[in-house]
């Protein structure tokens, strides 16, 4: 049974994006972020589990990041058209991850993985404290959203640095 926690976290994560979304398009902020809590806290608890009872799935490679991408942009969508926060925050982070999925798909075809840092995770949190302080409208929590997109493209950059290393690899060792 316990091999199965982590992806029936997952898949948990997935249903709360329903009441997310009506929460907040209905203005409702504070279910919102209780909601938004409870799908961070389960991608955490996910993660954990994972790794400590090696329960790593191939359906966990890719629907936990799934799950945790569309979590995040359903939220986003929903607060610019809220106006909470601005459309091209929205912009940022759906190019950002545009990108993420081109480059993981290009890797993936060539059997070829960049997994997931520490910078990856950190904007992932600070991303979920800025739009919880969007959504609780705490004084001047536009600055934080700056700081958490100026992270998100910190790790892109990261990534990208990432991804053009290991292209360059893949074509020294098929020209070998």
């Amino acid at each position: 049974m316990l091999k199965h926690v982590p992806n029936i976290l997952t898949i948990i994560r997935f249903f709360l994006i329903f009441p997310l979304v009506a929460f907040a398009l209905n203005e409702q902020y504070i279910a919102a972020a209780i909601v938004f809590t409870i799908s961070g806290l389960t991608d955490i608890l996910d993660g954990f589990i994972a790794r400590k009872y090696n329960l790593i799935s191939d359906f966990g490679k890719l629907m936990d990041p799934l799950a945790d991408k569309l979590v995040q942009i359903s939220l986003l969508i929903v607060l610019t058209i809220n106006g909470i926060l601005p459309v091209w925050a929205l912009a940022i982070v759906c190019v950002k991850e545009l990108a993420m999925i081109l480059g993981a798909t290009f890797l993936y075809e060539k059997n070829t993985v960049v997994s997931s840092n520490w910078y990856g995770k950190a904007a992932t949190v600070i991303f979920y404290f800025a739009l919880i302080l969007s959504m609780l409208n705490i004084n001047h929590y536009i600055y934080f959203v700056y700081f958490a997109l100026g992270f998100t493209l910190f790790a892109l950059l990261m990534y990208f640095k990432e991804f053009m290393i290991k292209k360059k690899n893949l074509e020294n060792d098929e020209t070998k």
